[in-house]
């Protein structure tokens, strides 16, 4: 993931001490049912598409924007299906960072999905019973997308 240049300007007084800051997912579907993955290339995982929103940004034109940007792919926000705050993660280079995600459930609208930056190494539509190796970040939200119930995260029970 790139870094947004205010937080390269936020680093500059703050150093590597925790950063919280706002994030989105975005669940694109087609027309089939398929969902858009990108295979990163900070890690060489499959993931779903997101980001972090710039300032004054709002997190659907976010997550539109990154799913853009990423995969050459418009898409439209339907809907919201979760919002989390994250664990802290810890960069390789010291920067530490904890994120509140904010998903949404999104459909697709034009584009041909492509590798569309250098933040990904692949980029696909697959079936949902057909997914790569996805870690419970993306499953989850996906089952969330899915379903037309309230998403209620327990943090002390399994996903």
């Amino acid at each position: 993931m790139a870094t947004p240049d205010f937080i390269r300007d936020l680093r500059v007084t703050a150093g590597h001490q925790l950063l919280w800051l706002p994030g989105v997912t975005a669940v694109v579907f087609d027309d089939e049912g398929r969902v858009l993955l990108g295979r990163r290339s900070d890690n060489g995982r499959w993931s779903l598409v997101g980001g972090i929103t710039e300032p004054g940004e709002q997190p659907a034109a976010c997550a539109m924007r990154e799913v853009e940007e990423e995969t050459a792919v418009r898409c439209v926000v339907e809907r919201l299906v979760l919002v989390q705050a994250l664990d802290p993660v810890t960069y390789d280079n010291g920067d530490v960072c904890q994120f509140m995600d904010i998903t949404f459930r999104c459909r697709a609208v034009g584009g041909e999905a492509r590798v569309n930056d250098d933040e990904s190494l692949e980029v696909g539509w697959f079936a949902v019973d057909a997914l790569p190796d996805l870690n419970e970040f993306g499953r989850f939200r996906i089952k969330q997308a899915l379903s037309d119930a309230p998403a209620w995260f327990d943090p002390t029970g399994p996903l």
